[in-house]
């Protein structure tokens, strides 16, 4: 599912980010057909920071959270792969055991530094990360869709190196590429797609381009589009909130309104199964 949504040149598609199962779950609620495993929101659930801080293997840990939670197909965040081609391929292949659809993978140095943070975004060699992709490739055959994340504008290298890396990354086997920009808008994205001419097709993370209106995108036939980040944000502004309401107020009354309820919690994650489960299997001696 996922390669049919992220490798079409037809229908735009979407993908929602989720950091756990929770924000996992809603996602899947409320509509969405596939999942992006956020590297800036799972390490800042964690509170870590999104500079390969938290480890390949939180990385993972996180994934398996997210696939078990729902039935949606995953695309993960996996920053640059965590080293060279060795650590690359080894994120690859515990990905695809935890049940990830796919996995991104930036041409940035390790450590990484997320892309919105400062001016400082060393790119990796060109052919040194074109061995990274091969070897994900081989490791992960036809059961990962492999998408080449592009840093050159995010590192200021203009638009000749992100096309040159984008023909290079093609050519390593990439079934597309993520094309990023921290621009407000969304012009070089767009001078992107038309050099490009669709010789795979292009994901898009509108981040800071985000008023740019959505049949954009369709009328420049990009294939995805990347809700990168907005569960963790909404998830922070909303705790904050609350916990500024709970603080000064000495008390939840005022704020019960506009929470979720319990109920919407035990039905979200389907308390009732585990019920009909607990009559089919437990003795009834043993039930609470």
């Amino acid at each position: 599912m996922l390669r049919a949504q992220v490798c079409s040149s037809g229908a735009l598609s979407f993908l929602m980010e989720a950091h756990d199962g929770l924000s996992a779950a809603i996602a899947e609620r409320a509509g969405f057909n596939g999942l992006w495993a956020s590297g800036l929101s799972i390490a800042s659930s964690l509170g870590y920071r999104d500079a390969s801080e938290a480890s390949w293997s939180q990385l993972v840990a996180a994934v398996e959270r997210i696939v078990d939670a729902t039935q949606l197909p995953v695309l993960v965040d996996g920053d640059g792969g965590f080293g060279n081609f060795n650590n690359a391929r080894l994120l690859a292949s515990k990905l695809r055991q935890r049940g990830a659809a796919g996995v991104a993978l930036e041409d940035s140095c390790f450590p990484k530094m997320n892309s919105l943070v400062g001016d400082r975004h060393p790119l990796a060699d060109i052919d040194e990360f074109s061995g990274r992709l091969r070897a994900v490739k081989d490791t992960a055959a036809d059961d990962l869709v492999l998408v080449a994340r592009i840093e050159a504008l995010i590192a200021g290298h203009g638009m000749d190196e992100a096309l040159l890396r984008a023909h290079a990354y093609a050519d390593a086997g990439a079934d597309a590429i993520l094309i990023h920009s921290r621009r407000s808008t969304a012009d070089e994205i767009l001078s992107f797609v038309r050099a490009w001419q669709n010789r795979l097709p292009v994901v898009i993370v509108p981040t800071k381009y985000y008023r740019t209106p959505v049949s954009t995108y369709r009328r420049a036939r990009i294939s995805t589009v990347i809700w990168a980040n907005h569960s963790m944000r909404a998830a922070i502004a909303a705790m904050q909130h609350v916990c500024r309401r709970i603080i000064a107020e000495e008390n939840t009354a005022s704020i019960e309104p506009n929470i979720a309820t319990l109920d919407e919690v035990l039905e979200l994650f389907k308390y009732d199964e585990l019920a009909n489960a607990e009559a089919r299997y437990l003795p009834h001696r043993l039930r609470q």
